[in-house]
């Protein structure tokens, strides 16, 4: 029941938090993504709120009908989260859903995919909180103050913070790591699409942008986007700065300026 790199959580301790932490209400709809064995699921349910559960692996699925085939508020999908479109996902539920929260203990290896397809999709969730490997989350907020590809593209979307750390002991088995209940509220586009016309942010252009920049980590920033030293210090950039230490307002200082 591991083969997709699941590891199960445990701790009802642990489920109380993330539930907490989503403040969930009863007229939420909530998408959850690997319910595995459906600790988290029940949890939710409890709620009095809409589940869609999507969970790619059959057997989990034939356990997880059998255990909630008497609540009508669980809507159980079984296919792979990264090929179902949100749009689909909903309609396919037949539930009229003006918004919706993400959360889910989802399993590791499929993190940054998960957070590039809802945080940029056309219709993105309200609120996520996900279990993720502690050493994934710390990147996200940049603990060590160096900014990456991926805390630059979270923070482009939303605001994310780590809540708790989870011991690789709340889990069945336990992975090889801990891991941290990570939250990201103020989800929008507003930093692409939240200025006048003249001055919008193209998501494609800007990412094409932040991943040249971090191509050659250790190189100047200057080098790596071809910029003058004149224009970095123009925008109070040091002209010696490496991508790590920018910011994402001052990344988008640079692609103004180059657009």
């Amino acid at each position: 029941m591991i083969k997709l790199g699941q590891h199960f959580l445990k701790s009802k301790r642990v489920v109380d938090e993330i539930i907490a932490t989503a403040n969930i209400e009863s007229s939420d709809t909530i998408l959850e993504i690997g319910p595995g064995k459906g600790i988290l699921t029940e949890a939710l349910l409890e709620q009095g709120c809409k589940v869609i559960a999507v969970e790619k692996d059959f057997e989990l699925v034939k356990f997880l009908r059998e255990k909630f085939k008497n609540n009508k508020n669980l809507n159980l999908i079984h296919d792979d989260i990264l090929k179902i479109e949100n749009w689909n996902l909903i309609e396919n539920c037949k539930l009229k859903i003006k918004n919706f929260k993400l959360v889910a203990n989802i399993p590791y290896y499929i993190t940054g995919a998960i957070l590039k397809k809802f945080l940029s999709a056309k219709k993105q969730p309200s609120l996520m909180v996900l279990m993720v490997q502690k050493e994934v989350a710390e990147r996200i907020i940049a603990k060590d103050k160096r900014e990456s590809i991926l805390s630059i593209s979270v923070k482009a979307y939303g605001r994310p913070k780590i809540i708790k750390k989870v011991p690789a002991g709340c889990f069945s088995p336990p992975p090889k790591v801990d891991s941290v209940i990570l939250k990201i509220d103020n989800i929008s586009k507003d930093f692409f699409v939240g200025h006048p016309m003249s001055h919008r942010i193209e998501e494609e252009k800007f990412f094409e942008m932040i991943k040249k920049g971090f191509s050659q980590k250790r190189k100047m920033l200057k080098n790596n986007l071809d910029i003058s030293p004149d224009i970095l210090e123009k925008y109070g950039i040091n002209a010696k700065a490496r991508a790590q230490e920018l910011s994402l307002e001052d990344w988008k200082k640079i692609y103004n300026h180059l657009n």
